[in-house]
């Protein structure tokens, strides 16, 4: 009978060392393996070989000639020789794919970081590939949706006092749910939170931060939430906000480094586009102040040229109104001489005072001042103040070699772009050089009047020295030579030269001066004030009156008496026009040592009326001047008035 086969359970197996003499394993001292060796790889070996040579046993004898017990030995030997020999090489095994597994895990983390930075690489040179800057905001924000696999992105523009947004540009959020939601962030909340701390930060739960603020009605559901600053040289531009990532994860560490790596290139690029962009502003200013210098200077009409500025002024500040207040006469207020935008009408005209405006501090100190709100400054007077739609505002002064004539403001819309420091050194720039171009013009105008001046005194001596002299010489022959003659006839005809001679001498010297008066259109002359009445109050005769002004009216007459002696001729006038049914009408004005006026018509004269108001008032005026006015009239023989009181 043969003996059984025992079975060996793994535990023994694997407690099973290698040279302690276990079953099958029993030799002399002679075969007992030397040091660094161990019977049990021996014993492996004859296992081997047991297979391999199929009928053969451990020793090389046929297996039909062993004994059972031990051919029964020698398979229990070779069963534990195996188990031995394969547990400890699998658990090898196993710790091998564990290592593969891992090393295949950081070939695939390598290969995802080189796809990501080259990603970054693409995003950078897609930046920096346009100088035009809202094309280049969009790209960093389109640049880092893509790179950190989020559904929506943002950037917002800080503006210059840093603490609110003054742009905003999106990604992901359609134009549909924008206009739905109705105004976009100014900074409050998470956002408000980074223009405070300026630092990374990431979010697993928007709505969980302390500083959430929540979302406004229509708003799209978001969650996670990363947001880095963007810095150029020093200073933070923005905040780039990142939110819900793809797939429902949270963004991670390495999402936050190439984020920041992205806003680090960010800054370079927006700064570049920032310099473009002031380059080509430049450009555009010095290209409108030489479009307003050559318009002045050819002559256009100083009103269209204030026109030019004004648009040209709102134009290229971007801006919603543009005002032109220039000071009055006295320099004790502004006047809102031009306005371009937005309530033109309802703006222009006002009057403003420099002694507790914005617009007269700005005259006053000749410093530019910038508001961020016109509506809530109190120092903001008239309509501009009240425009419930007007917003951020810059206020530079027209100055030019130390003197100040007026103030140029530009103002956007409420919760509009605020303006930036160098928004104001261009409108400084550009209104310099506008007041400036008005400047000269205005030497200009000035040098033109003054040659139409000189001719005009060249030709009033002519007329003095030379006609003058000559028709008087004339008068004074025919005086002489009607000593001479006998006959009536001829004696009345010399003696009516000689009148008429007289009659030209004064009308030449009435010319004289009016050659001589005041031609600027702000200084109008009594004298064209005179003919303006006189115009006024007659168009409606069916005959032209005969009007004659003698002396220097101009240079002679006061205001104060020249205010009183128009108001008489006024009335004077109006009377004759209405009530005389004259069909001759003379005008005379003189001015010598006295100022006298003297109006006859041949009309039906005053006749017995007991209402005399008027007459009443002219009497009035001339004693209050020390003069008097004396009235004849008489039934169908006409009117004669004269109004006459001394210059002092």
């Amino acid at each position: 009978m043969t003996e059984p086969i025992v079975p060996v359970s793994a535990v023994d197996a694997l407690s099973h060392r290698p040279g302690d003499g276990g079953p099958g394993e029993r030799a002399s001292d002679g075969n007992r393996p030397g040091a660094g060796e161990s019977a049990g790889p021996s014993l492996a070996g004859a296992s081997r070989s047991a297979r391999l040579a199929g009928d053969q046993s451990a020793v090389g004898q046929p297996a039909a000639r062993q004994p059972a017990a031990r051919q029964a030995g020698a398979q229990r030997a070779i069963v534990e020789s195996d188990r031995d020999f394969s547990l400890p090489a699998l658990v090898s095994q196993l710790h091998l794919d564990e290592l593969l597994r891992e090393v295949q895990d950081r070939l695939e983390d390598v290969v995802s970081t080189r796809d990501r930075l080259h990603g970054l690489l693409e995003a950078v040179l897609a930046i920096g590939s346009d100088l035009e800057l809202r094309v280049v905001l969009r790209r960093i924000v389109e640049a880092a949706i893509a790179l950190v696999d989020a559904r929506y992105g943002a950037l917002g523009v800080i503006n210059s006092d840093g603490r609110q947004l003054s742009d905003f540009i999106h990604v992901g959020v359609d134009s549909a749910t924008i206009d739905a939601i109705g105004h976009v962030p100014e900074g409050r909340g998470i956002l408000g939170l980074l223009i405070a701390h300026p630092e990374p930060l990431r979010l697993v739960d928007i709505s969980g931060h302390p500083a959430s603020h929540g979302f406004p009605a229509n708003h799209p559901v978001m969650q996670t939430f990363l947001g880095v600053p963007i810095r150029v040289r020093d200073e933070v531009f923005g905040n780039l906000y990142l939110t819900e990532k793809r797939g429902g994860g949270a963004f991670t560490a390495e999402d936050e480094g190439i984020v920041l790596a992205l806003a680090a290139a960010a800054g370079v690029a927006i700064e570049n586009a920032r310099l473009y962009d002031e380059t080509r502003q430049r450009e555009r200013w010095l290209e409108a102040t030489a479009e307003i210098t050559t318009a002045l200077l050819s002559g256009t009409d100083p009103g269209e040229v204030l026109c030019l500025i004004a648009q040209r002024a709102r134009e290229l500040a971007r801006a919603d109104v543009a005002v032109l207040a220039l000071t009055s006469a006295d320099g004790r207020s502004l006047i809102f001489e031009v306005v371009d935008g937005k309530h033109s009408d309802r703006l222009r005209g006002t009057v403003v005072s420099t002694s507790d405006s914005l617009a007269g501090e700005v005259y006053t100190t000749g410093k530019a001042v910038v508001v961020e709100d016109v509506t809530a400054d109190p120092r903001v007077r008239g309509p501009l103040g009240e425009a419930a739609d007007l917003g951020p505002a810059m206020y530079v002064p027209l100055s030019s070699r130390e003197r100040t004539i007026g103030v140029l403001a530009v103002t956007n819309r409420a919760g509009g772009r605020f303006f930036r420091a160098r928004d104001v050194r261009l409108l400084e720039a550009f209104a310099g050089q506008a007041a400036l171009a008005l400047e000269l013009a205005e030497a200009q105008r000035d040098s033109d009047r003054l040659a139409v001046f000189q001719d005009r005194d060249r030709i009033a001596r002519d007329l003095h020295d030379l006609v003058i002299q000559r028709l008087f010489a004339t008068g004074m022959l025919l005086e002489g030579a009607s000593r001479l003659i006998v006959r009536p006839e001829a004696l009345d005809r010399v003696r009516r030269a000689v009148d008429d001679l007289d009659e030209t001498i004064r009308e030449i010297r009435s010319t004289i001066f009016a050659l001589q008066a005041p031609q600027h259109p702000d200084d109008v002359g009594v004298r064209s004030r005179i003919l303006a009445v006189i115009d006024a109050v007659t168009t409606s005769l069916p005959f032209a009156p005969s009007v004659r002004l003698d002396g220097a009216i101009d240079s002679l007459v006061p205001d104060d008496v020249a205010e009183h002696l128009l108001a008489t001729l006024r009335e004077v006038l109006t009377n004759a026009v209405r009530h005389s049914g004259a069909t001759t009408l003379d005008i005379e004005v003189e001015a010598g040592q006295e100022v006298s006026l003297t109006v006859c018509d041949n009309g039906a004269g005053i006749g017995d009326t007991t209402r005399r108001s008027g007459l009443c008032n002219i009497a009035h005026r001339a004693e209050e001047l020390g003069g008097k006015c004396l009235v004849d009239s008489a039934p169908d023989a006409g009117t004669r008035i004269t109004w006459r009181v001394p210059m002092n």
